[in-house]
């Protein structure tokens, strides 16, 4: 999970970001170790301006791949496939 380098390198403390979103700290801090649903990936994704997948795979690690690859949810464990366009 990228979330707390997404964050950091949109310009964010944990703790402005957490404000952004309107929680505490301690929430987004468990948001980040934990398992967020895809709901809160997707509240995440849009306060950040990035897409859900950026949340969990950096560009770089995709570079050079054909034009889909898959990764396993951190929430439910199945595989998601994802097209690079």
């Amino acid at each position: 999970m990228r979330i707390k380098e997404v964050i950091k390198e949109k310009g964010y403390t944990q703790k402005e970001f957490a404000e952004k979103l309107g929680m505490s700290t301690v929430g987004l801090a468990q948001i980040v170790a934990g398992k967020p649903s895809y709901t809160t990936l997707e509240k995440i994704a849009d306060a950040l301006d990035v897409e859900i997948w950026e949340l969990l795979v950096s560009k770089d690690e995709i570079v050079g791949k054909k034009d889909s690859f898959s990764l396993t949810c951190p929430h439910c464990g199945k595989n998601v496939n994802i097209k690079v366009e």
